[in-house]
């Protein structure tokens, strides 16, 4: 061994070990390397910055911008509710819909990313089935990190040693080229899990008081009977008025909470304002203040066509209407006057339907009740203007309803998220252009049909997992450098002796696991697939067998819960310890080496 190879193997130790105590930041980590590594000689500034360059890095970076648009136009949600309506009350079906749903999204966008959205619809159907979260919790992580045993882009790893084989020279993966593997792990992850999940009954650790909903609210202020909805037909006299001019609440009690205009995809909410012109066909959205005001008798003399209610006082509508429960403060300018006087609506852009004196409901019209010091109001309207609210000088935010973190900010732009995604698989699928291009221009789409806007993309980066990767391919080149790839791939030759490629496969896929016990799966693709093309290279054997290898094991990281990060996102949701890990995942990781060393040779032969 060379003075420059144990360098770089002391850094490497360095590494490893304040990457498995965390400290300090994986990235800040791999930032430290990627600068102290050019001042050992062993690789130039060019080298150190490479990663940088990579094309891999910007395709990483554009799916996570497809994952987060898929967020925010309600497709994720959407996949979420039907597998509510789905699963039905058996808890076998549950989760086996559960795995199937989170790898089948995890092909398409960030593993991390599907657990994030999972694990919020996986709590609700806990709640309202009487199953333990820790049943269901390793299941969706075990699904994910499956996932990326599904298709190229499903995970960095994938990405990082598709990018290898191609500076070695040889051919890439194809889209799906690892399908063949995934699929056979879920079904025999699904099926382990329904055995296995007689280990995960704990009772779930103590939560924080669950957030108000929006029908606690409905019930408390007694606003379940209030809703009405009426559309203007062509020959009402209400066409073409003012809702100053009409002056519903002065004259009936009425408050006009929303106006939806339009049909199909076009529809949409507006917020009334007083100058709003109504128009034929808009749905008037009204809260109706005095009990026993006969609602048919004004559609009647008005030409207005009542509507269906359904749900709870626009419950049906949460994506758009909200509700926000506020207190007047000592000193507000609003105390003893009015609601109407305050102009309440024009300020804030809300409707107050609620009030209580201290615990007291008021069952007056609360728009011309003054009010008091440390009073509480229920004010409804748009998502946006609830957020607005929470820094008005003159009011204190008491409760936001859970439903908030629910909104969908774009839901009208699913089916364009849809086709696009639809769009950048077809690309990577049919090889027109290459994969990042492909991606960058579903960015670029996303973009340009309001799916997502920039801010909002450069945010949905995980900007410390690119770093991880930038940082540690520099490792990567050193390695190549001072002869430590060729040793550690002489080494495990030396070890296995004439026992053969697959014995070789084995070994490959067991020493990427256990490296993936102590830092990322990324970091550990980056640094084991130069060691399997040269191991391949020493017998003499195919490199797409154990290139695939190290990438099937990466995903493998079941065993623990730093393994990933998608394991460390559901310990606490589950209330697992690390030896619940241990007792899934080993068995997990061992069937995921059966498969390998079973259906890797068979479809990427070694000779």
């Amino acid at each position: 061994m060379n003075s420059d190879l144990a360098i770089v193997l002391a850094l490497l130790a360095a590494t490893v070990a304040l990457f498995a105590l965390n400290r300090p930041r994986m990235d800040a980590v791999a930032l430290i390397m990627l600068t102290v590594l050019p001042l050992t000689g062993v690789v130039s500034l060019d080298e150190a910055l490479a990663g940088f360059s990579d094309p891999n890095i910007i395709l990483i970076a554009a799916l996570f911008v497809l994952g987060e648009a898929l967020v925010r136009t309600g497709v994720a949600q959407a996949m979420g509710d039907l597998l509510i309506r789905w699963a039905g009350p058996g808890e076998a079906r549950l989760l086996a819909l559960v795995m199937v749903m989170a790898a089948g999204t995890g092909a398409f966008m960030s593993s991390t990313g599907v657990v994030a959205i999972f694990i919020p619809i996986v709590l609700r159907i806990a709640a309202n089935t009487g199953i333990s979260a820790a049943r269901l919790m390793m299941p969706l992580s075990a699904a994910a990190l499956i996932s990326g045993m599904m298709t190229l882009v499903a995970t960095a790893p994938n990405l990082v040693v598709h990018g290898q084989m191609i500076r070695a020279g040889h051919e890439g993966f194809g889209f799906f080229a690892f399908a063949p593997f995934g699929l056979p792990m879920l079904a025999l992850a699904i099926l382990w899990m329904l055995f296995a999940r007689r280990w995960l009954g704990r009772a779930p650790a103590a939560l924080p008081a669950p957030r108000p909903r929006l029908e606690d609210w409905i019930g408390a202020y007694g606003l379940g009977t209030r809703e009405h909805r009426l559309r203007i037909k062509p020959a009402s006299p209400w066409v073409g008025k003012r809702l100053d001019d009409l002056d519903l609440r002065a004259s009936a009690g009425i408050n006009v909470i929303a106006v939806e205009r339009g049909r199909g995809f076009g529809r949409h909410l507006i917020q009334p304002e007083a100058a709003t012109r109504l128009q034929a066909g808009d749905v008037l959205f009204l809260d109706v203040v005095i009990e026993g005001f006969e609602v048919g008798g004004l559609a009647l003399a008005n030409h207005l066509q009542p509507l269906p209610i359904s749900g709870h006082y626009f419950g049906d509508r949460k994506q758009d209407i909200g509700m926000v429960e506020l207190m007047v403060p000592p000193g507000s300018r609003l105390i003893n006057r009015s609601v109407t006087e305050s102009r309440f609506r024009s300020e804030y852009g809300l409707v107050v339907i609620g009030l209580k004196h201290g615990a007291t409901p008021v069952t007056a019209p609360v728009f011309a009740e003054k009010l008091r010091l440390g009073d509480t109001l229920l004010a409804v309207g748009p998502w946006k203007a609830i957020r607005n609210i929470r820094h008005a000088p003159d009011l204190i935010t008491l409760g936001l309803p859970a439903e908030m973190d629910e909104v969908i900010e774009r839901p009208a732009r699913a089916p364009h998220a849809l086709a696009i995604l639809a769009l950048v698989v077809t690309l990577m699928v049919a090889g027109v252009v290459p994969n990042v291009l492909a991606a960058l221009i579903g960015c670029l789409l996303l973009g340009l049909f309001g799916c997502i806007d920039m801010p909002s993309a450069w945010r949905a980066i995980h900007w410390q997992s690119l770093m991880v990767i930038v940082g540690m391919l520099p490792f990567s080149i050193a390695l190549q450098n001072t002869g430590g790839v060729d040793l550690a791939a002489s080494t495990l030759l030396a070890a296995i002796g004439d026992s053969g490629p697959r014995v070789a496969l084995a070994a490959i896929f067991v020493l990427t696991a256990l490296l993936g016990l102590f830092i990322s799966n990324t970091a550990t693709a980056v640094l084991m697939a130069p060691v399997a093309l040269a191991l391949a290279a020493g017998i003499g054997s195919s490199p797409l067998p154990f290139a695939m290898t190290v990438a099937l094991a990466a995903s493998a990281a079941f065993m623990t819960p730093v393994s990933s990060p998608v394991n460390m996102l559901v310990v606490g949701p589950g209330n697992y310890r690390f030896s619940d890990f241990v007792k899934v995942g080993v068995p997990l990781t061992l069937m995921a080496l059966a498969v390998s060393l079973t259906l890797v040779p068979l479809i990427f032969p070694f000779g």
